[in-house]
C-alpha cells in the first residue's frame, strides 16, 4: 500500500497520472471538498482507515485540470467497495465532487456489491437533498455552465444517497465517531473477505453442516471444535470453506495457516502478531516475545465475538500460546482447531464432562468411494466419470490413495490428458508404495514426477 505522506503530497501522486490501475490498490474511496475537511476530518478519517489496514483512494479535486473525470479515477470508482462522500457546506460548489458522486451512485445501482456510506459534515441531510438553499443555490449556479441535464444527475445523486444512513457530525466528537466509521467500513470489507478453496469440491457438504453444528450458532459460550484426521484427508479446506460461510458473523477473524511449519521455525510469535493483527484489524500491532503476545492476546480479545481457525497443530504448546482459555476471548467465539494428533486434546477427551461444552470434537474420515471417484474424475477427466476404457484403472488408483482428496487431486491433475502408458507408469510406481508412504508420492507429483 502506498502509505500517505502528507495530505497535499499523496493526493497530488495520485492525481497526475503516476499509477497505473488505481481499483486494483484501493478498497474505499473518499469524495470530500478539500478546503473544507481536508485539513481535519478528511486527513484523521484517512489516518484511522488506514492504520486499520483498509487501502483508501483519496481524491483531491482542487488540482485537477479540465471538467472530465479520468480513466484512472473512473476504475478507482468502479473498482472501489465501499464509498464515502463527506458532504460539507462548499461540497455542492465542486463540479468534481458532483460528477464523482453520480459516478459512485451510478455503480452502486448496476453493481450490488457496493456500498454507500454517507457523512454529513456540517450539513443535514435535508440541505443534501435540496430541501434548503444551501445545495439548490450551488446547483442552480452549475446550470449556466454545464448545461440542465448534467445538473439533473447531480441533483438526482445527491438526493438518493441524502436517504441513505449515515453519520451526522454535529455535536459528536470527531475521535469517536471515525472510530464508529472506521469499525462500520472494516466489518463490511470482512464480510467480503473469502479463503480460497479447491475447484470442484465434492463431499464437503455434509462435513460442513455437521462442523456448524457443532459450533453452536446461537449459543453465547465460548467454543472450541477440534477437527482431527490423518494427512491429506481435507481437514484444511473444510476449515476454509466453513470459515467462508460463517465470518460475517464475528467481529473480528483469523485463519492461521500450517502452525506447525512456523512452530517449526521459532514464528510463534509472529503468529501471535497476525492474529492480533486480524482480531483489532491494524498493522501497528508489535509483539515482542510470546509471553508478551499471550498478555495481548487475552487482553486485547477478551470483548470481542471473534471467529479463529489454528490450522494443523501438532504440540499442545501451540495451543497454549495462541488461544489457551475460553476466557481470553469474548461470548459467542468459536475456536476451530485442525490437527493430525488428536493426542494434543487426549486430556479434554477423557475427562469428557468437564469439558463437553467448551471442547468439541470431528473426526475428518477418508471420501466415501463414489464421492473419491467424482473428486479424481474432474482433475483426470474434467467429468465426473471416467470414459470406459479408464474405469478400471481409476478405480485401482482411487484404491491405492486411500481415497485422500489431495492425493485424488494432484494425482488426477497430473494425468490429465496423457498418454494411456503415463498411466500405467503411475500406476506402477503407486503399488510399489506402502498406503502409508502416500503422502511421499505426492511431493514427488508436486516436483513433476512419480519417481
Amino acid at each position: 500500500m502506498k502509505r500517505k505522506r502528507d495530505s497535499v503530497t499523496a493526493m497530488s501522486s495520485l492525481t497526475s497520472g503516476g499509477i497505473e490501475s488505481l481499483g486494483a490498490e484501493f478498497e474505499v474511496f473518499l469524495s470530500f471538498r478539500g478546503p473544507d475537511t481536508r485539513l481535519n476530518f478528511t486527513d484523521h478519517l484517512y489516518h484511522s482507515l488506514d492504520g486499520a489496514g483498509i487501502r483508501v483512494f483519496i481524491d483531491n479535486e482542487e488540482i485537477r485540470k479540465g471538467e472530465k473525470i479520468g480513466e484512472e479515477l473512473l476504475r478507482a470508482i468502479k473498482d472501489s467497495k465501499i464509498y464515502v462522500p463527506i458532504f460539507s457546506r462548499d461540497y455542492a460548489s465542486s463540479p468534481w465532487c458532483l460528477r464523482e458522486l453520480a459516478h459512485m451512485v451510478e455503480c452502486s445501482r448496476r453493481l450490488t456489491d457496493k456500498v454507500l456510506l454517507p457523512i454529513f459534515f456540517d450539513v443535514d441531510p435535508s440541505d443534501v437533498k435540496l430541501r434548503t438553499r444551501l445545495y439548490a443555490d450551488a446547483l442552480k449556479r452549475h446550470e449556466d455552465r454545464f448545461g440542465y441535464y448534467e445538473v439533473q444527475s447531480w441533483k438526482e445523486a445527491l438526493t438518493e444517497v441524502a436517504s441513505i444512513d449515515g453519520w451526522d457530525c454535529k455535536d459528536r466528537r470527531q475521535g469517536e465517531l471515525i472510530k464508529l466509521i472506521t469499525d462500520e467500513v472494516t466489518m463490511r470489507l470482512a464480510r467480503r473477505v473469502r479463503r480460497l478453496v479447491p475447484d470442484h469440491l465434492v463431499g464437503i457438504d455434509r462435513h460442513m453442516q455437521t462442523i456448524i453444528h457443532l459450533l453452536g450458532k446461537d449459543s453465547h459460550d465460548v467454543r472450541f471444535v477440534v477437527v482431527h484426521g490423518i494427512g491429506g484427508v481435507g481437514k484444511t479446506t473444510l476449515a476454509n470453506v466453513v470459515f467462508n460461510q460463517i465470518a460475517s458473523q464475528f467481529d473480528g477473524c483469523s485463519f492461521l495457516s500450517d502452525i506447525r511449519e512456523f512452530s517449526q521455525q521459532g514464528k510463534i510469535a509472529k503468529l501471535q502478531k497476525r492474529l492480533l493483527s486480524d482480531i483489532l484489524k491494524s498493522k501497528s500491532i508489535k509483539v515482542h516475545d510470546t509471553n508478551y503476545g499471550i498478555n495481548m492476546i487475552r487482553g486485547r480479545c477478551r470483548h470481542k465475538k471473534v471467529l479463529i481457525v489454528l490450522d494443523n497443530l501438532d504440540k499442545r504448546d501451540q495451543l497454549v500460546m495462541l488461544a489457551e482459555k475460553c476466557n481470553w476471548f469474548g461470548p459467542g467465539s468459536r475456536i476451530i482447531v485442525t490437527t493430525r494428533d488428536i493426542g494434543i486434546f487426549k486430556a479434554y477427551k477423557n475427562h469428557a464432562s468437564m469439558h463437553h461444552k467448551v471442547y468439541h470434537f470431528y473426526e475428518m474420515e477418508e471420501m466415501r468411494y463414489s464421492d473419491a471417484i467424482q473428486l479424481f474424475c474432474r482433475h483426470a477427466f474434467e467429468s465426473d466419470a471416467p470414459p470406459h476404457e479408464y474405469d478400471r484403472i481409476t478405480r485401482e488408483i482411487v484404491n491405492i490413495t486411500g481415497r485422500l482428496p489431495l492425493a485424488l487431486v494432484v494425482i488426477g491433475s497430473s494425468l490429465c490428458w496423457v498418454s494411456e502408458e503415463v498411466w500405467d507408469d503411475v500406476l506402477a510406481k503407486l503399488k510399489e508404495m506402502p498406503h502409508k508412504e502416500v503422502q511421499e508420492v505426492l511431493k514427488r507429483f508436486r516436483k513433476g514426477s512419480c519417481s
